[in-house]
């Protein structure tokens, strides 16, 4: 009877608006109280950011405004403005501008690029997703001196169809991706040509395969060369690659099928290769790389210099993405030479850190070679390599002015969760920050002038909404403020919530996790609280960062819980390459153990912390650490939510999961160790899965094989699925707030907020 009493209880909360259930924060002024209504319902709380684009000259940039009035109001123009002038912003291209013949309202803008005379416009509207990101779509041409708007495609080209348009350097011809292949369009009189040749359904050029999108970071398959007269591409064959499948139950009366090419880890890869295509002839060179094509990446390729349309520099990874080559590949006979060798006996790092000084003979470079991630100027020869930023810490390397004088890159030599401003000379000298002394703390980015004379600066802390300013360099001095946000600071500044902690948790002699904290605002030490620790933990991320985050958490806290977050060893937290490797080959595995000894550390030094009210929670690899949380340590933890989680590895692609852990047959065990799927009989306390059925990411199969391993082991959970949903849970009305507005009620539920 109890257990029937407890499951009606259950079902009667899970019926009740979730209004009815918060009970503590309906103690504070409307102003001050944070619901999920205000968080997600409306764009009461919604952060605005300035978007610019500089111009070659460096000090010209141009943004996007909307009209305010007359019958195109709403729709956004393209504005250009002269950094460090007082004159007024001026109207580069009119919404009038932008409506097509036999059209009455003008084309949104999704993208837009110049010519570097600014004499053509190519606009980038009606875009669709293609798995992360809206990379298809359709293009126009408008000629700002004739006023003439052309789409590009051709008439028999289907709405949203092109893919990637890029001007050629001259302005003379446009290059895009449409099905399998790259197609050029002449932009004096509109005709097209296609350029390469693909004779079957899985070969294609110009684009990337889902695998490589998502975890090389590259999605643009082609490159212009500097004069015009050819164009360097990627070519891919998926033949012998195992598709995944999805199915859409919402969208049709019956179920729609897409299927994709998703090489599992250890499964086979597509074959990769890069040619180099000249427009007048049509003929391809391909380049000589060496290596079996599907056991190696090919995973930057961009002309050798600003003015060098003869080579191209190559980087490719082999499988086990412990080595990194960087070539030199020739134009005319595709001939290839290694002038680089960067290897790490667990994984090397990819990033697009190689720009040319002025006259192409260095190239700048990071790499974690002496045990932080620092920058390198590299002779063209690779014979000659010097280190340009000495010290004990890590660089995100933001620019290289066009001059070839300064780098500029973020650091935080002291404290990892917080980014300023540095720059340092190509000849290794002046080494300076830039982010003004007086700024102790926040997350400074900044969007710098091709010349490094200005820069967009936006600052945000974990206590205060971005502000940002046009600055000029190198003395950081304030031109003007291009966003304020004055009203969500006012309405942040009311909700009065309690300061983010930062602090550092010791869990072994000499080794501390970078930690924050958000607690109820009228904590009360004598009693205990539920810990609700938010998680990521794997190495594509860190959690643990001074910047401007969402509101959910400060809306649990102002119903009595305390949320914390730990970066464990493997995290991508700027302490050091030996932190970012501990957790190589013991994904799953090593990070758990330091969450739970954080947790462990934190529930003795606070005893207002209730240890029978801990929970984790956490999306994508922090689902799975979530799972791995209540599984493995069910003594500790009482409660999870897993969002978007990978309970088993082995369903994982190869670049990601065989970076960190290997081939699942050279590391079977740790491979079943890490896989959190393979300790579900462990479960004793509450679980809510959440999952999207269209994630190409984390497959829902994954999900569900972790739901039939559960009721194999008749273990009571919750579950939730969001039929249109993908790896963000975005799609469909309320699906957003509809998911945290389950989670929200699933805490109530099993891990009542609020002092004991």
């Amino acid at each position: 009877m109890k257990n029937r009493i407890s499951r009606l209880g259950s079902l009667l909360l899970t019926l009740l608006p979730l209004s009815a259930v918060l009970v503590k924060a309906d103690r504070l002024p409307a102003s001050s109280r944070l619901t999920l209504e205000r968080i997600h319902g409306t764009e009461e709380f919604k952060e605005k950011r300035f978007e610019l684009r500089w111009l070659e000259d460096g000090t010209r940039y141009t943004f996007l405004r909307k009209t305010k009035e007359g019958s195109h109001k709403g729709s956004r123009e393209i504005w250009l403005a002269t950094a460090g002038k007082d004159q007024q912003s001026q109207l580069l291209v009119s919404s009038k501008e932008l409506v097509p013949k036999d059209a009455e309202q003008p084309l949104d803008i999704d993208g837009y690029s110049f010519s570097s005379d600014l004499s053509l416009l190519l606009l980038y509207t009606n875009s669709k997703r293609v798995w992360r990101r809206k990379s298809r779509g359709d293009y126009w041409i408008l000629n700002l001196s004739s006023k003439s708007l052309q789409q590009l495609g051709g008439k028999d080209a289907a709405p949203s169809s092109l893919m990637f348009a890029k001007l050629s350097p001259d302005g003379k011809q446009v290059a895009y991706v449409r099905g399998r292949n790259i197609h050029i369009e002449s932009l004096p009189d509109h005709a097209i040509r296609t350029l390469t040749t693909s004779n079957s359904k899985q070969v294609f050029n110009g684009r990337f395969d889902w695998v490589y999108e998502e975890e090389l970071g590259i999605r643009d398959g082609f490159r212009w060369s500097p004069d015009s007269r050819a164009i360097a591409y990627w070519q891919f064959d998926e033949s012998g690659v195992r598709q995944h499948t999805m199915l859409d139950h919402v969208s049709a009366r019956y179920p729609r099928l897409t299927r994709f090419a998703y090489p599992k880890v250890g499964q086979k890869n597509a074959a990769c290769r890069g040619g180099v295509v000249e427009v007048d002839t049509g003929k391809t060179t391909w380049l000589q790389v060496p290596g079996d094509p599907r056991e190696h990446y090919l995973a930057r390729m961009e002309w050798a210099g600003p003015e060098n349309s003869d080579e191209l520099i190559l980087q490719q990874l082999n499988r086990a993405q412990d080595t990194k080559l960087i070539m030199l590949a020739q134009r005319r006979d595709g001939a290839v030479r290694t002038i680089l060798k960067e290897h790490d006996p667990a994984w090397v790092v990819m990033h697009n850190d190689l720009h040319w000084t002025p006259k192409g003979a260095n190239f700048t470079w990071t790499s974690e070679r002496d045990g932080w991630e620092q920058l390198y100027r590299v002779s063209r020869d690779g014979k000659e390599i010097t280190k340009l930023t000495p010290g004990s810490f890590d660089i995100d390397l933001q620019h290289v002015d066009q001059d070839g004088h300064w780098a500029y890159f973020l650091a935080s030599p002291d404290n990892p969760a917080q980014r300023y401003l540095y720059r340092v000379g190509l000849d290794g000298k002046g080494l300076t920050r830039l982010t003004p002394e007086s700024e102790k703390r926040g997350t400074h980015s900044y969007r710098i002038s091709p010349t490094g004379a200005f820069a967009v600066w936006t600052r945000s802390d974990a206590d205060t909404p971005s502000v940002t300013r046009l600055i000029r360099l190198p003395d950081h001095r304030v031109i003007k403020i291009l966003e304020a946000n004055e009203e969500l600071h006012r309405k942040v500044e009311a909700l009065k919530l309690a300061p983010v902690e930062f602090f550092q948790v010791k869990i072994a002699e000499d080794i501390h996790l970078p930690a924050r904290c958000i607690r109820p605002p009228d904590l009360d030490r004598s009693h205990k609280y539920p810990l609700l620790v938010y998680v990521y933990g794997e190495p594509a991320g860190q959690v643990v960062r001074d910047n401007w985050g969402g509101l959910w958490h400060h809306m649990l806290a102002q119903q009595g819980y305390v949320i914390m977050s730990f970066d464990n060893r493997g995290s991508r937290s700027p302490l050091g390459r030996a932190w970012r490797r501990e957790a190589f080959r013991k994904i799953g595995i090593l990070p758990p153990r330091d969450q739970a000894a954080a947790v462990r550390t934190v529930l003795k030094e606070r005893p207002w912390l209730d240890p029978e009210r801990i929970g984790s929670w956490g999306w994508s690899g922090g689902g799975s650490m979530s799972l791995n949380a209540i599984f493995k340590f069910p003594d500790l933890y009482q409660t999870a939510i897993a969002v978007a989680s990978v309970p088993d590895q082995r369903h994982y692609d190869t670049i990601y999961q065989e970076r960190y852990m290997g081939l699942p047959g050279e590391n079977r065990k740790a491979f079943h160790e890490g896989s959190p799927i393979n300790f579900a009989q462990n479960l004793e306390g509450n679980l809510l899965l959440i999952h999207g059925a269209a994630d190409d990411n984390c497959h829902y199969q994954t999900y569900l094989k972790l739901v039939d391993r559960l009721i194999e082991h008749n273990k009571p959970f919750s579950m939730m699925t969001y039929p249109r949903g993908t790896h963000s849970i975005n799609e469909g009305k309320n699906a957003r707030r509809h998911v945290y507005e389950t989670m929200t009620r699933f805490l109530h539920e099993k891990m009542p907020p609020g002092p004991r």
